[in-house]
């Protein structure tokens, strides 16, 4: 399979909408996952629908808030996305919005067949506990996980994520952790922004939930198919929960 390039710029919008407007969100996120996987917002080479959760199960999926992953060539064609039907759709729903820039740093994996962060430079370096490499970045680092569970393996994902859910919620120097997803089960994942690349290196190598659980994976053989990335955060504009996370 060739290797994708990797993209200048990484966006992820997050958008939270009133729950009386929770029908109309539920017909825009069939019109954006249609763009995003037949005709994606324009230029854009990889784009996701994602539904959210504040836990890794789907008991704690949030019907309010909605997010978009996407990959772009040029800084300008992701500054177009924001003046399309898409882009002006959801504003119109939501109270609150986020976007995020993203320069990927690291990459392991694959996405529905395919590598939508490329290779970068920084795949050279020591390799984290997740498999992921190390990166570098001086400012505030993403981290992103996507994984396709096997579906008789679900039942046991689910009872071992409480605790790596409580260690991250605690880790020193988190400022957003999301669950994320394309389904409520089978396709899951996770979005995280922290202060500093030390502070996520020290979660990664310090967190004994999480050290368990990276050792417990291939051994249950949970996935079908993962992937694992790291990013620089290069923007953020707008507010979740009232707040800027960074």
């Amino acid at each position: 399979m060739p290797v994708e390039p990797v993209p200048a710029l990484v966006t992820l919008h997050l958008w939270r909408v009133p729950r009386r407007r929770v029908p109309r969100a539920l017909t825009a996120v069939a019109l954006t996952a249609v763009a995003g996987h037949r005709r994606a917002p324009r230029d854009a080479r990889f784009a996701r629908m994602l539904g959210t959760s504040r836990g890794f199960t789907p008991r704690s999926a949030d019907p309010c808030r909605w997010a978009l992953l996407a990959t772009w060539a040029s800084h300008a064609q992701a500054d177009a996305f924001e003046r399309s039907a898409a882009a002006r759709r959801w504003d119109r729903l939501a109270d609150e919005r986020w976007r995020v820039g993203l320069r990927p740093l690291a990459c392991r994996g694959r996405w529905s067949g395919r590598a939508p962060f490329g290779e970068p430079a920084s795949e050279r370096s020591a390799a984290a506990p997740d498999g992921t490499s190390d990166g570098t970045s001086e400012g505030a680092v993403a981290a992103l996980t996507r994984a396709r569970l096997v579906p008789r393996k679900w039942v046991t994902f689910w009872r071992a994520t409480p605790p790596v859910a409580a260690a991250l919620r605690d880790a020193p120097g988190l400022r957003l952790a999301l669950g994320i997803g394309e389904a409520p089960v089978a396709l899951q994942g996770t979005f995280s922004v922290w202060e500093s690349a030390a502070a996520l290196r020290s979660y990664a190598y310090g967190s004994p939930a999480h050290l368990a659980a990276v050792r417990r994976t291939p051994r249950e053989g949970w996935y079908a198919e993962e992937l694992f990335a790291r990013f620089a955060v290069t923007s953020s504009a707008g507010t979740v929960d009232g707040r800027d996370p960074l």
